[in-house]
């Protein structure tokens, strides 16, 4: 750790108030990861023990070494989806060496700068991810309330109005946890049958061991697992980091985006090798500790996985116990206060330009059908630089005007706007070929003073109307381009439109 978060830590716990409010967020996020590890276990193919011993090294090991403080990394759903087919075709061996290979690229990938790409991703797609994961959390809770005992619904209304009655009262203790437990207790005590933690598969009664992957360390073992760990990298990464940069705007506070991305690799690389299934950072449970509970140190997502690791191992029974009902009033409460109201308001939809709704609602319409949050960030990602560039294109325009210098008529053309592929190929079109060869014009000046040539496209372009003019008996002159223009014309031009 770094001085700076070695004080952070010592200060939270010398402090009664704030060691208490990490530790009781780290234990109802410990409670909220089990179910979901057990789905994510079935949904890999897995045994439920491996998806849970996963949440603990990936919480254990993030809150030593990630660069986020209160963001919890544990087995997703996207990384099961990813890696699911390993399991299916190779085996439990093939699976954890794709674990382990995929921590080894996010860590390279943290060393090339993969995170400075976090800049090219619009807010309109950082709210539509935000957006879309409130709406997936809702929807994973659905099942959980189709075909089950009529009792199931009171309980989850109970525990709605515990999640968000009691902080009107009393932020003493975090309301989850109070619902989680209250809920438990009268379930139990009054024999009210409903499905429970224990229905969703075994918990497991030992500690998780160390596991090499049988598999042969050759070229063709490589050629098996690596498009599957790749793919597993970049879900993990960008989950992460959109995640850390969602609870630096919580927190109004900045988080080591490269540390996040090699964190990840190093956790995914200790999963691995304690046979655990990987995963990366988990919005929902994230939300819970920083928003729901107030958490904002490393030991609340230590103690997460601590606290899981107990409660499965050595209090497997009494979680056991817990209502399922329980547990999706405290997920839906979560997805409630992960959407973002005011994105969709009237108001806010009147003021904001079409464009940016539009790549926020393709980021949330594209997640929620694929269940898969990287490739719905890509899509609005590719819809925002698609609107983007049919907007500037039209930025570029070109004035006309006829000048005398030393006795010769000059047409003068000013240029104004950023010229690259999409505005540069309006640019042939706005010069008037005809009308300068006709009325006695002796020489074109093409004045670039407010342009910039940021593509070889551009080049290409300026190469062509030249060319036209030449073609007419008119000599052409460029003048006012800044420095970086004059390079990269210096360097392209006359090269491009060769036969």
């Amino acid at each position: 750790m770094t001085p700076e978060q070695l004080q952070s830590l010592r200060f939270t716990l010398r402090s009664p108030r704030r060691l208490k409010t990490e530790a009781l967020a780290g234990l109802v996020v410990a409670l909220a990861l089990i179910p979901e590890a057990i789905a994510f276990s079935v949904i890999a193919g897995v045994d439920p023990r491996i998806g849970l011993f996963a949440s603990f090294t990936m919480g254990v090991t993030t809150a030593i070494v990630g660069g986020r403080p209160a963001m919890i990394s544990a087995a997703t759903g996207a990384v099961a989806l990813v890696i699911a087919p390993v399991m299916k075709d190779h085996g439990l061996n093939y699976l954890i060496a794709t674990v382990i290979l995929a921590g080894v690229f996010q860590i390279v990938l943290a060393v090339l700068g993969v995170t400075r790409l976090m800049r090219f991703i619009p807010r309109s797609v950082m709210i539509g991810f935000v957006n879309a994961l409130a709406i997936l959390v809702f929807m994973a809770q659905l099942p959980e309330l189709i075909g089950v005992p009529w009792m199931v619904y009171p309980i989850v209304a109970v525990g709605l109005l515990i999640v968000f009655g009691l902080p009107r009262i009393t932020t003493a203790v975090p309301a989850p946890l109070v619902a989680v437990v209250a809920l438990t207790i009268v379930t139990t005590l009054a024999g009210i049958r409903v499905p429970t933690v224990h229905d969703k598969g075994e918990l497991p009664n030992s500690l998780p061991g160390f596991f090499l992957p049988n598999v042969p360390l050759t070229w063709e073992t490589f050629q098996t697992i690596a498009p599957f760990a790749l793919s597993m990298a970049l879900v993990g990464l960008l989950e992460s980091l959109l995640t850390a940069k969602l609870v630096d705007d919580i927190t109004d506070t900045r988080s080591n985006k490269a540390r996040v991305s090699w964190g990840q690799g190093i956790a995914n690389i200790v999963t691995g090798f304690l046979g655990g299934l990987g995963g990366c950072a988990v919005i929902g449970q994230t939300m819970i500790n920083v928003k729901g509970s107030g958490a904002r140190s490393r030991l609340s997502t230590f103690l997460a996985g601590g606290f899981l690791l107990v409660l499965v191992v050595a209090l497997g029974d009494v979680v056991g116990m817990i209502p399922m009902a329980a547990l999706v009033a405290v997920m839906i409460f979560v997805s409630l206060i992960t959407f973002d109201w005011h994105s969709i308001r009237p108001a806010t939809l009147k003021r904001l330009p079409k464009s940016e709704t539009g790549v926020m609602l393709v980021t949330v319409a594209v997640v929620v059908a694929t269940h898969n949050l990287a490739i719905g960030v890509g899509a609005g990602v590719l819809t925002a630089m698609v609107l983007f560039a049919r907007r500037v294109a039209h930025f570029a325009t070109v004035e006309r005007s006829e000048l005398e210098l030393n006795g010769r008529t000059v047409a003068s053309y000013t240029v104004d706007g950023e010229l690259f592929f999409a505005s540069s190929n309006d640019l042939y079109t706005q010069f008037d070929y005809a009308k300068d060869s006709s009325e006695g014009i002796d020489h074109v000046v093409i004045d670039l003073h407010a342009s910039h040539i940021w593509d070889a496209s551009t080049v290409a372009v300026l190469d062509s109307v030249t060319e036209k003019y030449r073609r007419h008996g008119r000599e052409v002159e460029l003048v006012g381009l800044n420095a970086a223009s004059v390079r990269m014309r210096e360097r392209l031009a006359g090269k491009l439109n060769a036969g």
